[in-house]
Formats: structure tokens, sequence, C-alpha cells
């Protein structure tokens, strides 16, 4: 366990030494500022049209709603350089070589990823909650929405991490994780031409069905459980493939 936290630590401290975290913390949270104060103008303005329906759920989950979306699109250009520049640079020949288990060092860069992430969650989560100084917020809904967005990100990371595994270059792990990742998120949409087996099969596979459930307040644990799947069988993904890689 120190060995995977002093890997996920050394690996962070090597994110945020790159100019590349400091421009996505920065751009991300423009743009979410900017919506936030947009959502809030619309409120302000139509709040009697919008009276059945609350602050919560114009403000906030609009908010996390266009949160997911710019960290569907951010993810890629994180986990991209996880496994793909050590390949690139040879230095995955170390790693592999070195006395650390191929799940400690999996974990470790995922941790990392994953707390950077984490950590951009923790910044939006404070536009709405400054807003508890005066007005009524459903802190149940924006702890559900809190919940979802984490398991989301969580979900990002393992299968942007896998497919950093998959390719020496950058830029196509970076394509490839967005591919996957938009894939998996429309999913829902696709089987609204099939028979109602195929809708209710892609619907479950779909990350976006969860995460609006989440939003709206049904803390489900089948939701919590997809996500956990989610993220484990990409973890387990990676590691598998780098110990294939080892052993050859």
């Amino acid at each position: 366990m120190n060995v995977t936290l002093a890997i996920a630590n050394h690996e962070l401290r090597r994110l945020f030494k790159s100019p590349l975290a400091w421009v996505i913390l920065a751009v991300v949270q423009f743009l979410l500022a900017q919506l936030f104060l947009k959502y809030w103008e619309i409120f302000e303005t139509r709040g009697a049209a919008y009276s059945d329906i609350g602050l919560t759920e114009i403000v906030v989950t609009s908010l996390y709603q266009s949160t997911a979306i710019i960290l569907l699109l951010v993810t890629p250009f994180i986990t991209m350089r996880g496994f793909s520049e050590e390949r690139r640079s040879g230095t995955i020949r170390l790693l592999l070589s070195s006395p650390v288990s191929i799940t400690q060092l999996v974990i470790g860069k995922y941790l990392s990823i994953l707390g950077f992430l984490l950590l951009v969650v923790a910044m939006v989560t404070l536009m709405p909650l400054s807003l508890g100084t005066g007005t009524r917020l459903d802190y149940f809904q924006l702890l559900a929405g809190i919940t979802g967005l984490a398991l989301l990100v969580s979900s990002f990371v393992a299968i942007g991490l896998f497919v950093s595994t998959l390719t020496q270059s950058t830029a196509v792990a970076a394509i490839g994780t967005f591919g996957v990742l938009f894939l998996l998120w429309i999913l829902n949409l696709a089987g609204n031409s099939g028979s109602e087996q195929v809708a209710a099969v892609l619907g479950y596979l779909s990350l976006l069905t969860h995460y609006n459930n989440l939003l709206d307040g049904l803390f489900d644990l089948s939701d919590v459980v997809y996500y956990l799947i989610m993220t484990i069988s990409f973890l387990v993904l990676s590691v598998w493939r780098l110990d294939m890689e080892r052993m050859n």
C-alpha cells in the first residue's frame, strides 16, 4: 500500500509540474464559472416559470451535466500520458523490470489522475455550495450529484488508462479514449431505434443513464455498482495488458 501511494504521489507531483495540468484547471474553471452564472441568470429571470422545479434542478443539475461533458473532453488529455509516454520514451522497460508489481503501478497512476480530476470536482462544487448562504438547496440531490460525478470520473480515468497501455502514441491514446468514452456515453440513444430488450441492455451499459439517475437524486445502489464494475474491469484489463508485456 505504501508503494502504491508513493507512486501516486510521485505521478501527481509530476502532473502538476507540467503546464498542461494548470491550463486544464484554469480553462475548466473559467468555462464552468461562465456556465454557472448563465444558469443562475436564467433561474433569476425566469424563476416564476421554474417555481415547480426549483433552484437545485435548474442551476446545480445543469452545472453538473455540463461538468460531465467537459470532463469527458478533458480526461483523454490527462490519461493519454499514463503509459503511452512511458512506452514512447522507453522507460516502460525500467518500470516493468522493477520490483514494483504491475498492480501497484497501475493503481498508483490511476490514483494520481483520479486525485487531479477529483480536485476539479471539488472546485466546481464550491459554486453551488455558495448558493446555500442565501437560498434553499436540496443538499441530498447535491450530494447525489457529487457522488455521481466522482464515480463517473473514476470510470473515465480507468478507461483512459487502459487505452494508454495499448499504444506508444499519446495522440492515438487521447483519440482512442475519447472514442470509447463517447460511445459509452451515447449507447442509450442507440437503443432507442431497437427493441425494448436491446434498449434496456444499451441503456444499462450507457455511462449517461446511471449519471442522470444520480443527478435526479435517485440514489440506487445498482448505479454505484455499475461504475465500480466499469472501473475495476478496466483497471484489471490494464494490469493484464502490462503483465503480458512484462512476460514477453
